[in-house]
Formats: C-alpha cells, sequence, structure tokens
C-alpha cells in the first residue's frame, strides 16, 4: 500500500514515524492540497477517540490543514462514522478521523473521508505520499486573510445522534428491552448511551470511563468477557461491543454467548429480503467471512460476493453496484441506506429493531446462520513476495483443497497491518481441517518463514 498508507490510513506507535506530529502536519498539508475543489473557504472536518495521544495529533493537523489556507472544522471525540456524516452534513471538502481503532491506547491512526464520506481510494492515499516524499507542495505557502482558521462544532454530538435515531422507523421504539452497551472507553462513551436511552431502553453501560489509557483495555469489541458476565448479571435481553472508534460491533445474546458479525450478517439480510429490501438480492462479505455465512446465503437463494479483507473494500463493492447490506465477521456492518461507512451504532439499532419487530430473542436470530469449524494460523515473514509466485505454497494450497473434498475453504494471504501469512482453513470436519492448516502453515514457514 506505500510507505505510509495501510489497508485503513496511517497506524502506528504514537509519537513515533509515522504517527509523529510531523508526519500528521504534512498529511493535513497534502490532504488540504488534495481536496481544495471548490471556490472560496475550504474546509476539513476532524474527529478523535479518547486516545491521549489524539490531542497532540489533533493539534498538528489542524496546523498542516489552516497552513495551506484551509479551515478546520473541530468536532471532538466521536466515533468515525460520525466524522463521515459530519462530513456531508457540514458540506466540507473531507474528513479525517484521528484512531487506531481496536489497537491499545499508546498506538494511534489517521484515516481520510472524501466530501461524500467515503473513505479515500488507494489511487488518492499514493497521491497524498507523492505530495509529502517529494516535497511537492512545500513552496505553497498561504499568508495574511488565506491562512486557515479552526471552528469547534460545539453541536456536533446532537447533530450525530439525531442522524443515527433517524435508522429506526418511526413507529418503533425500544421499551421493555433490557440492553447493556460495552463502549471500550472509547469514542462513543457519551452517544451511544444516550441514543439507546432516548430510544426507551432500560440500559446498563460499561466501557463509559474513559481515561486517555483505557481504550480497549480489557473491554469493547475486542475483549467480550466483561460483557458477558454483566448481560448475565442483569438477565439482560441483548448486549452490544463497540471498538475503541465504534464503527463495528459484536453482539452477545440473553444467554451469554457471542454473535459475531457472520451470524449478524445472516440474520440482516433473511429480514431484508424478506421485506424486499435487499438490493439486488446480494449481500457482500469478505474472503475471511465463514464459509457457513455462504450456505446460508446460498439456501436462501441469496448471493454472497466476497472481497479483499477490509471494510473499505466491502464499501467500495456495494457503492460501485449499488448493494444495500454488507459486513466482516469481526462486525464491520455496512447498511448503505444509512451511512457510507460501518456504524456500530447503527447496526445496534438494526439489530435491536430486528429483535422488537419479530420478537424473536438474538439467541434465535443467530441460528439463522451455522458456522462451520475455522481455524487461522499465522506465520511470521522478513518480506512478502507476490504468493503466487511460490511454487511450493501454490502446490500445498491446491493437495489442501483436494483433501477437503469441496465440504471447505482454503485461504492464504498476507496480514495487511503485521508482517504475517495468515493461513484459513475452514470446513465440516474439525479435525481435519486443523491437519489441513497445520500442513499448510509449516510449507509456509519453510518457504518465506
Amino acid at each position: 500500500m506505500g510507505k505510509l498508507f495501510g489497508t485503513d490510513g496511517v497506524r502506528g506507535i504514537a509519537n513515533l514515524e509515522p504517527m509523529t506530529c510531523e508526519t500528521a502536519m504534512k498529511l493535513g498539508r497534502a490532504a488540504a492540497h488534495i481536496f481544495k475543489r471548490r471556490e472560496s473557504r475550504h474546509r476539513i472536518v476532524i474527529g478523535k477517540d479518547t486516545r491521549r495521544s489524539g490531542y497532540m495529533l489533533e493539534s498538528a493537523l489542524t496546523a498542516g490543514i489552516c497552513s495551506m489556507g484551509v479551515d478546520v472544522l473541530l468536532v471532538g471525540p466521536l466515533p468515525t462514522p460520525a466524522v463521515a456524516f459530519l462530513t456531508r452534513s457540514l458540506r466540507a471538502d473531507a474528513g479525517v478521523m484521528i484512531s487506531a481503532s481496536h489497537n491499545p491506547y499508546q498506538d494511534n491512526g489517521i484515516k481520510f473521508f472524501s466530501s461524500d464520506g467515503l473513505k479515500l481510494p488507494d489511487t488518492m492515499e499514493h497521491r497524498m505520499e507523492e505530495l509529502i516524499l517529494s516535497n511537492e507542495i512545500e513552496h505553497h505557502r498561504p499568508t495574511a486573510h488565506e491562512v486557515g482558521k479552526a471552528y469547534r462544532i460545539d453541536d456536533a454530538e446532537g447533530r450525530y445522534i439525531e442522524f443515527v435515531k433517524r435508522s429506526l422507523p418511526r413507529t418503533l421504539d425500544f421499551q421493555g428491552l433490557t440492553v447493556v452497551l460495552d463502549c471500550a472507553n472509547g469514542a462513543a462513551y457519551k452517544v451511544f448511551p444516550k441514543v439507546i436511552r432516548e430510544l426507551g431502553a432500560t440500559v446498563t453501560v460499561i466501557g463509559d470511563k474513559p481515561d486517555g489509557t483505557n481504550i480497549n483495555d480489557s473491554c469493547g469489541a475486542v475483549h467480550l468477557d466483561q460483557l458477558q458476565k454483566a448481560v448475565r448479571m442483569h438477565q439482560a435481553d441483548i448486549g452490544i461491543a463497540l471498538d475503541g472508534d465504534a464503527d463495528r460491533s459484536l453482539f452477545v445474546c440473553e444467554q451469554g454467548h457471542v454473535v459475531d458479525g457472520d451470524h449478524a450478517l445472516a440474520a440482516f439480510a433473511l429480514d431484508l429480503q424478506a421485506q424486499s429490501l435487499l438490493k439486488h438480492n446480494t449481500v457482500v462479505g469478505t474472503v475471511m467471512s465463514n464459509f457457513g455465512l455462504e450456505l446460508a446465503m446460498k439456501n436462501a437463494g441469496i448471493t454472497l460476493l466476497r472481497t479483499p479483507v477490509g471494510d473499505r473494500y466491502i464499501l467500495e463493492q456495494m457503492v460501485a453496484n449499488e448493494y444495500s447490506l454488507g459486513g466482516e465477521q469481526s462486525g464491520h456492518l455496512i447498511f448503505l441506506d444509512y451511512n457510507t461507512s460501518g456504524d456500530g451504532l447503527i447496526s445496534g439499532i438494526q439489530m435491536l429493531t430486528l429483535m422488537k419487530r419479530t420478537g424473536k430473542p438474538l439467541s434465535a436470530l443467530a441460528q439463522y446462520m451455522q458456522a462451520v469449524p475455522q481455524i487461522l494460523l499465522g506465520v511470521q515473514v522478513k518480506q512478502k513476495p507476490d504468493l503466487q509466485s511460490v511454487p511450493e505454497i501454490q502446490q500445498a494450497i491446491q493437495l489442501s483443497e483436494t483433501q477437503l473434498h469441496g465440504t471447505g475453504r482454503v485461504l492464504v494471504r498476507y496480514s495487511g497491518t503485521e508482517p504475517l501469512v495468515r493461513v484459513m482453513v475452514e470446513g465440516q470436519d474439525a479435525f481435519l481441517i486443523r491437519q489441513v492448516a497445520e500442513e499448510l502453515t509449516s510449507v509456509v514457514r519453510i518457504a518465506i518463514g
């Protein structure tokens, strides 16, 4: 993906390259240059999560953007999907979110949205890298009244809350439902409880006391133990866990069991199909979506379209082909009729809506799909040659697929954020897929590990 951008923006340990103030300022300057596409003043929205390092990166980005003659609209700690929405709502030229999502607090990241609230294509990220690495715009130095200004949008939180609530039919509310929310001590720690309480549910909240260092710390979508305990303790109907920037959500049913993104996607797809609202009768998943989802969709006459891993690739397919529903096992669920990005709050509202409208508990909705066993192993590598060019690996993959006899899948790919090869094998025979995965991992380790 280049020298700066990974699969989801720029990310790293805060105050070490590339997540330094110096690079953040250069990113701000490059973004301001690229998004100057209209007459008069230009504006870029900046949001962040609750990490301590967000303060310094926000200031550096603001300085870089203003130094190019572009104004900054500061919205403070809000979810990533809120930045996507506000960029559109405020008619801004672009949006920036400062967050490392589910990573620990010492990490941080910077990702960009275009004026229509969509993540940037690879070509535009590469262009930003070129501007930074070549010093092409070093001579652009507006002065006097042409220097940009920074404004704080005081009602950003309220705007987003009302936007999210509009995804619920006016004839429904959540009275009678008991909900536990885990906000991961992250970006949605204030807005999510407000939304669900305003819609009538009885709410218990955990992970809503950020201190700058506890985001995702034994809480949120990556650590579901506390939510499972809380659901059982409060005899709740559902638990909803967000990650640090609240663009994804995972669920816990009334029995205390985890319901992942694949099971949620199956339930939503079948419900939308029943209402004739599933556009082109297609759901967009990724190469990591469980084979059980594919079987469930096939049995219902729904097409499952797979993309590379990453919600940005799901969204690109959805926008290009006007699909309405897509998502990942990790909880990125995209309802394109409501927002242009994965939105953990909207996903939570949609699940509560489905439960309330059908009268079915989450445990029953989760049974619409039966997951097949899946093994995921990692092999550390020093370099990342094209896997297609390594004959030993290709031969091993072919042998593995033969061993599965069409009852599962094999996927070998590089991690987008770590020096790893990920080997995934899934199928209906748990013993067989474990054996196949370990044999394939051994081949990968010898060939390029």
